[in-house]
C-alpha cells in the first residue's frame, strides 16, 4: 500500500523542502531558495539570471557604431532572441515602405517614442548631430 510522506501531518505541520527544519543547506553565498542576492534583485526587476548578450561594436558585433547609425545589428537581434525566447525584437525599418503597412507603423511608433527620448536628453545630446539617438533616428528615417 502506498503511504504519502506527509501522511498524518496537518497543513500546519507540513514542512517545505527548503525550510530551516528540513535540514536543507543552500550553497555558500546563496539564500534559502538557492539564488544569490544579485540574482534575486535581477529577477525582481523582471530580468533574467543568464548573462546578457555582449555589447560589441564594429564588424561582426551585436551593436552598430554611432557613425553607422547606432542600434542593434541583425546578428545582435538574433543573439538577443536566443537569450530571450519569445521576444519579438526586430531590426530597424530602414527601407522604403508602403504607407499604412506594418513596417510604416513600426517606424511611426519608433519615431514618436525616440522623439520623447530626444526631448528628455541633455542639451548637449539634443544639439549634437552625431549623438547616438540622432544617428539612430536618421537610420530609421525619422
Amino acid at each position: 500500500m502506498f503511504r504519502s510522506p506527509n501522511a498524518g501531518q496537518t497543513a500546519l505541520t507540513l514542512q517545505h523542502a527548503t525550510s530551516p527544519r528540513s535540514g536543507y543547506k543552500p550553497p555558500a553565498g546563496h539564500n534559502a531558495d538557492g539564488y544569490t542576492m544579485a540574482e534575486r534583485v535581477n529577477m525582481a526587476k523582471g530580468g533574467r539570471t543568464e548573462n546578457p548578450i555582449s555589447r560589441s561594436t564594429g564588424k561582426g558585433g551585436n551593436y552598430r557604431k554611432t557613425k553607422s547609425g547606432a542600434g542593434m545589428t541583425k546578428k545582435g537581434v538574433a543573439a538577443y532572441r536566443r537569450a530571450n525566447p519569445g521576444s519579438k525584437l526586430k531590426t530597424a525599418v530602414t527601407g522604403k515602405v508602403k504607407p499604412g503597412s506594418k513596417a510604416a507603423n513600426r517606424r511611426k511608433s519608433y519615431c514618436a517614442r525616440s522623439l520623447g527620448q530626444l526631448k528628455r536628453s541633455s542639451a548637449k545630446t539634443r544639439n549634437d548631430p552625431n549623438s547616438r539617438i540622432r544617428q539612430a533616428r536618421r537610420r530609421w528615417k525619422c
